[in-house]
C-alpha cells in the first residue's frame, strides 16, 4: 500500500507543473485570431501528445534501472520551461508550454511500470488513477490561491506552484523507487511484464487490432471531454456559478475521485480476468450514461450548476480511469500476452491528445459564439451517446476473441 500512497502523491505532484496556468484568464491576447489562452494549451497538449507517441517506444521498452532519475529529469525540464515562460515575452512564451508539456507526458508511464503486473495492481492503479482526479483540481485550487492570495502575476504564477510542489515530489519519487518487483505469484496470475521491441509491439496491434480500434477511439472520446473540462474549468465555473471560490476546483473532484477509488478497487476481488476485462467495459459505459443523464436533468433545471459538473466528473472519470491501468491490465493477463500494458496506455493516449487539440481548434473557428458551458454540453451528449455504442462493440469483440481463438473449447458457453 505504500507504493500506492508514493505513486499517488508524485503523481499529484507532477500535476502542480501541468495544469495550474489552465486557472488564470489570460484576457486580452490574440494571436492570428486565435485566443493567447488557446494557444497555451494547444502548445502544451502538443508537447504531451508529441511525447506520447515517443512514450509508446520509450515506455515499451524501459527497464527499471535509474527511473527515480528520469522522473526528476523530466519534472526538472518541464519546471524549467515554466520559468522561461515567465521570463520571455509573451506570444514568445508560447513554446515554452510546449517544452513544459514533452517531459510531463512520460511521467505516467515511468510511475506505472513500478504498479503494473501484481495481484494488487487494481488496487494499485485506482489509487494512482484517483491522483489525476483530485490533483487536476487541487493544483488549480493551489494556482488560483497563488494568483488571489499571494498576487503573483499570471505568468509567474505557474512556476512558483512548481516551486511548492518539488520538495514533496523529491521525497515521493524515492519513496516510490524502494518498490519491490512483482513475486513469482503476482506473475503466475497476472502473466510477466517484459521490454517490448518494434516487431513485438506490432504483433501486438495486429492481433487485436478491431477492439484496439473500438478502445482508442473511445479514450480519444473521453479524452477530449476530460481535458475540454479540465482546461477551461475556470471559464466554465465563472459562466455557472459568477465568483466561485479557488475550492470548488477541488470540491467538484473529491465526489469522483472517492467513488472511483472505490470502485476500481473492488475489481481486485474478481480474479478471472476476463470476467473482470468485461466488468471494466460496463463501468466505462455506466460513466458516458451517467454524463449523459446528469446533463438532461441539468438542462431540465433539475440539479444545480455544481452538481452537473461534479457528476460528469464522476461519469467522465468512470469511463477514463480503467483506460489508464485496469482495462489495458485484465487484456494482457486475459490473453497472457507477455508485454506491457504502459505500451498500449501510451498508444491510446497519444491520440487521445491529438483529438484534444482538435477539439480546441474546432471550437475557436467553428463554435466561436458558443459559450464555455454550452460547448460542453454538446460535447457530452455526442461523446456520450457514441461512447456507450462503441464500448459495448468491444465488449462484444473481447468475448468473441477469447473464446473462439484462445480457448475454442468454450465456444458454446462462458462461466
Amino acid at each position: 500500500m505504500l507504493a500506492a500512497v508514493a505513486a499517488f502523491c508524485v503523481y499529484t505532484c507532477m500535476y502542480a507543473f501541468r495544469k495550474p496556468f489552465t486557472v488564470a484568464a489570460f484576457t486580452g491576447y490574440h494571436y492570428l485570431g486565435i485566443d493567447y489562452k488557446i494557444w497555451l494549451i494547444i502548445a502544451q497538449t502538443a508537447g504531451y501528445t508529441l511525447s506520447k507517441f515517443s512514450g509508446i517506444r520509450f515506455i515499451a521498452e524501459l527497464k527499471h534501472k535509474g527511473r527515480f532519475f528520469i522522473i526528476l529529469k523530466f519534472i526538472s525540464i518541464s519546471w524549467s520551461a515554466l520559468l522561461l515562460f515567465a521570463i520571455v515575452p509573451r506570444p514568445y512564451n508560447i513554446i515554452f508550454l510546449l517544452i513544459n508539456g514533452f517531459p510531463l507526458g512520460i511521467i505516467y508511464g515511468l510511475v506505472f511500470s513500478y504498479l503494473e503486473g501484481r495481484r494488487a495492481t487494481e488496487l494499485l492503479g485506482a489509487v494512482l488513477a484517483t491522483s489525476f482526479i483530485f490533483a487536476s483540481g487541487f493544483s488549480q485550487s493551489v494556482g488560483k490561491f497563488v494568483l488571489l492570495v499571494w498576487n503573483v502575476s499570471e505568468f509567474w504564477m505557474p512556476y512558483i506552484t512548481g516551486l511548492i510542489f518539488f520538495i514533496p515530489l523529491l521525497f515521493f519519487t524515492w519513496l516510490l523507487d524502494k518498490t519491490p518487483e512483482p513475486t513469482s505469484a503476482d506473475i503466475k496470475l497476472r502473466t510477466q511484464r517484459l521490454p517490448m521491441n518494434k516487431g513485438q509491439r506490432k504483433t501486438f496491434i495486429y492481433t487485436f487490432l478491431p477492439g484496439l480500434l473500438l478502445l482508442i477511439v473511445t479514450y480519444v472520446m473521453l479524452t477530449i471531454l476530460r481535458d475540454y473540462r479540465s482546461n477551461f474549468a475556470s471559464e466554465i465555473w465563472g459562466e455557472l456559478v459568477p465568483g466561485a471560490t479557488a475550492s470548488v476546483f477541488t470540491k467538484s473532484e473529491i465526489p469522483a475521485s472517492v467513488i472511483v477509488l472505490i470502485m476500481m478497487s473492488m475489481l481486485i476481488l474478481v480474479k478471472n480476468n476476463i470476467r473482470a476485462l468485461l466488468i471494466n467495459h460496463a463501468i466505462i459505459m455506466a460513466g458516458f450514461f451517467c454524463c449523459l443523464g446528469c446533463t438532461v436533468l441539468y438542462m431540465n433545471q433539475i440539479i444545480s450548476p455544481f452538481w452537473w459538473m461534479t457528476l460528469t466528473g464522476v461519469g467522465l472519470y468512470m469511463g477514463y480511469v480503467p483506460f489508464n491501468c485496469m482495462l489495458f491490465e485484465r487484456l494482457i493477463a486475459s490473453f497472457k500476452y507477455v508485454s506491457t500494458a504502459g505500451f498500449i496506455i501510451y498508444v491510446a493516449d497519444a491520440f487521445g491528445y491529438l483529438g484534444s487539440d482538435a477539439i480546441l481548434i474546432i471550437k475557436n473557428f467553428g463554435h466561436v459564439s458558443l459559450s464555455w458551458s454550452d460547448f460542453f454540453i454538446n460535447l457530452v451528449i455526442i461523446i456520450s451517446i457514441s461512447g456507450m455504442v462503441l464500448t459495448a462493440l468491444s465488449s462484444v469483440y473481447f468475448l468473441r476473441k477469447y473464446k473462439n481463438y484462445y480457448h475454442p473449447e468454450l465456444n458454446s458457453s462462458y462461466a
